[in-house]
């Protein structure tokens, strides 16, 4: 499974589910968006277990996309949720940190066998985990995982498009893999303890905050993230997993609700299409009341708390114009493939690296 097949489908409303399953990691790095550590909060596996065994032929995500944390902190876990999504044909995604690559001995058994049996393997490589794992042993592991069969991925997190730490590791990635692993490169954003570094680069909740409230389609909240307590968000934003959770962002909890149920209330819920629809500041701007707060996410966490809003922005998706407009919407976010989504929450200038080594076609 190549990384430009999610990419394709990253803006489709409950095309993947995300699932955090861990807030342990036994690496230190200082942009961790999750802030997590290997005291980090660790809840039982069984919500994330019972909710991929609710998947069937007809209703199930396209991919399942599991982290943490360091997920493979869990790999009997990993392993058995990869193995559970394929009977239902969900493909599974998993990124690491790649703790296990710093003393140079063979990847553990327990380890290959969780990689092994997922479809695709991505890697965090930048000038923060370089500090926990060096560049030369991360190739080495990605080389050996390439020949035991998932396909690979290096996810990168840089200071922008003139960052020389990001432009040198991408060319040595290129050179290394001979151009055949994918990549995707994203900006530092001021979330989790990178709010404690100097001068992060601007990610989407930065550079909305400065825009007038026009739309602005959000894609973060296009598939729902399963949080390491196994309640289920309509929103992947990392800040959410880890706070009080606004109300009408909660979809239910996997120990509980059947993926079914949980896909129902993500596509239908008023407020989360609006939200990927318009972006949130528009949508209050347009059905709300009162003056809109100048950040983007800062807005949508407390659209609840708008009276009647709902309400209208129910009415306004059951007329005539609703579907036809989100239709509209959806078609101009999607249009653009797997290079869209990556010039739109990446670096721009390294989009077209998502499709490095693919064979597909843009649909």
């Amino acid at each position: 499974m190549h990384l430009a097949e999610m990419a394709v489908l990253r803006a489709v409303p409950a095309a993947g589910v995300f699932l955090a399953l861990t807030r342990r990691c036994p690496l230190s790095c200082a942009h961790c968006s999750t802030e997590s550590a290997m005291d980090g909060v660790e809840h039982a596996e069984r919500p994330f277990r019972r909710l991929i065994a609710s998947f069937t032929g007809q209703e199930r995500p396209e991919f399942i996309a599991m982290s943490g944390g360091e997920a493979l902190l869990r790999p009997r876990l990993v392993r058995d949720l990869a193995d559970s999504a394929r009977l239902s044909g969900t493909r599974s995604y998993l990124l690491s940190g790649l703790y296990f690559a710093r003393d140079g001995h063979a990847v553990p058994a327990a380890l290959r066998a969780a990689i092994s049996a997922v479809d695709h393997f991505a890697v965090s490589l930048d000038r923060f985990h370089e500090r926990e794992v060096g560049r030369r042993a991360a190739f080495r592991v990605l080389h050996e995982i390439r020949s035991w069969g998932p396909q690979v991925s290096v996810q990168i997190t840089g200071d922008g498009a003139e960052d020389p730490y990001v432009a040198d590791l991408v060319r040595e990635v290129r050179r290394e893999f001979a151009d055949q692993v994918p990549m995707l490169v994203v900006p530092l954003r001021p979330v989790g303890r990178a709010k404690a570094l100097d001068g992060p680069a601007a990610g989407p909740k930065a550079r909305h905050a400065a825009s007038a409230p026009g739309p602005a389609p959000c894609e973060m909240a296009a598939w729902p993230l399963v949080t390491y307590d196994g309640t289920v968000l309509t929103c992947c934003n990392d800040d959410l997993a880890a706070v009080p959770r606004p109300p009408h962002l909660v979809l239910g909890h996997a120990d509980e609700d059947p993926w079914p149920v949980l896909r129902r209330r993500h596509l239908d819920r008023p407020l989360a299409r609006a939200v990927r629809m318009f972006g949130p500041r528009y949508a209050k701007s347009r059905f709300g009341s009162g003056a809109v707060a100048s950040g983007y996410c800062d807005v949508c966490v407390t659209l609840h708390r708008d009276r009647g809003l709902g309400e209208r922005v129910a009415g306004y998706l059951d007329s005539p114009a609703g579907p036809a407009m989100e239709s509209a919407v959806r078609a101009l976010v999607e249009r653009h493939g797997p290079h869209g989504f990556a010039r739109r929450h990446g670096i721009a200038r390294y989009s077209e690296l998502v499709t490095l080594g693919w064979e597909g076609r843009e649909r």
